[in-house]
C-alpha cells in the first residue's frame, strides 16, 4: 500500500480516484478551484471534489502550482507518487520533483498520438480504428514523458466523445492499479515516446462546434460524434442556431447546405456526399427525430444552411 497525491478534476478522473481509495493511502487531493455555473452564478464543485469531501479527504485547490503556498502544502502530505487525470494545471518541475517516484498521467490516447488537451475528440474526428489509455511518468513538457503501459480498444462505429470517454475513464483506471505496484517496485522501465509520430489534439473552443458544409459528409459525421455532449455540432437556420444531434452518411449530392427531400425523411449536401440528420435541435426547443422536425417546419426543405455571418 503507498502514499498517493491525486489530481484531477471532471468525471474522467473519478475511477481512478475511487480506485486508489480501495487500495492505497490517498494522502491528498488537488483539483481546479470552484467554478460559478447556472443562471444564479453558484460556486460548482467538481466531480473529484465532491468524492475528497465524501471521504474527509485533505484538498487544496490552486489557481497555480508555481506559487509557494502551493508547492509548501504538497509537500506536506507523505507522498510515494502523485497521480495526475484530467486536472487541468501544468505541473511545473518543482512540483514534480516531489514525490521519490515521480508523478504518473492517466491519458486518454495512444501516445505519442493525440498530445493536449482533446484526445478524445480528436481521435473520433480523424475516423480512428481504436483509441486507448496511455499511463506515463510526467516530465515538464505536454504529454511528452516517457510511457510505462497502455492498453487499446477498438472504436465503435457509432462512437461518441461521451461513449469513448466513459470507456477510457474504467480502462485508465484498471491501467493504473495493474501497474502502479511494479512501477513502485521498479520492476518497470519507462519507454522513451517516438517523437516522428506525435501528433496534437488542442484544447476545443465552442466556436469549434460550427459545421463547414463544404467539408466532405464522412468528415461532418465524425464532427457530430466527436462534438458530443460538447462543445456540440451546430449551424444555422433562420437566424437559429439548429444543433445536429445524430446523422450519417446517405448517397447522393446537393449544394453544401442545402437541405433537400430524400424517401424517408431529408439529407443536406455536403463538400461530397449528402448528410442525413437523424435528431435536431433548434435553439431553445427539445430535440427531434428529423421527420417529426420537418413535420413541423416545412419551410425547411430547400433551405441553405450555414453560420450566422455567412
Amino acid at each position: 500500500m503507498a502514499d498517493v497525491v491525486f489530481m484531477g478534476t471532471p468525471e474522467f478522473a473519478l475511477p481512478a480516484l475511487r480506485a486508489l481509495l480501495a487500495r492505497h493511502r490517498v494522502t491528498g487531493v488537488v483539483t481546479m478551484p470552484d467554478r460559478p455555473a447556472g443562471r444564479g452564478l453558484a460556486a460548482h464543485i467538481s466531480p473529484v471534489k465532491a468524492i475528497a469531501l465524501e471521504h474527509d479527504l485533505p484538498l487544496l485547490q490552486p489557481r497555480s502550482l508555481r506559487r509557494e503556498e502551493a508547492i509548501a502544502v504538497l509537500g506536506a502530505w507523505p507522498a510515494d507518487v502523485y497521480v495526475v487525470a484530467a486536472f487541468g494545471l501544468i505541473l511545473p518541475q518543482s512540483v514534480l520533483d516531489l514525490p521519490p517516484r515521480g508523478s504518473l498521467n492517466i491519458h486518454a490516447s495512444l501516445l505519442p498520438r493525440w498530445r493536449g488537451a482533446a484526445p478524445i475528440q480528436a481521435s473520433i474526428r480523424a475516423g480512428d480504428a481504436r483509441s486507448g489509455v496511455s499511463l506515463m511518468l510526467m516530465d515538464a513538457g505536454l504529454d511528452s514523458g516517457p510511457v510505462l503501459a497502455q492498453r487499446a480498444l477498438r472504436m465503435a462505429p457509432d462512437e461518441t466523445a461521451q461513449s469513448l470517454h466513459d470507456r477510457l475513464a474504467t480502462l485508465g483506471a484498471e491501467l493504473l492499479i495493474e501497474n502502479l505496484p511494479d512501477w513502485l517496485g521498479g520492476r518497470l522501465e519507462p519507454q522513451p515516446q517516438d517523437e516522428s509520430r506525435v501528433t496534437l489534439a488542442p484544447q476545443l473552443r465552442k466556436e469549434d462546434g460550427w459545421i463547414d458544409w463544404s467539408q466532405p459528409a464522412l468528415d461532418i459525421e465524425r464532427q457530430i460524434r466527436a462534438f458530443t455532449p460538447w462543445p456540440g455540432s451546430h449551424t444555422a437556420w433562420d437566424g437559429r442556431q439548429l444543433k445536429i444531434l445524430q446523422a450519417e452518411v446517405v448517397p447522393g449530392s446537393a449544394a453544401p447546405g442545402r437541405v433537400v427531400s430524400l424517401p424517408e425523411d431529408l439529407g443536406i449536401g455536403t463538400g461530397a456526399g449528402l448528410l442525413r440528420p437523424r435528431r435536431l435541435q433548434l435553439a431553445g426547443r427539445r430535440a427531434q427525430a428529423s421527420a417529426d422536425f420537418l413535420r413541423g417546419r416545412p419551410a425547411f426543405l430547400n433551405a441553405t444552411l450555414g453560420r450566422p455571418d455567412q
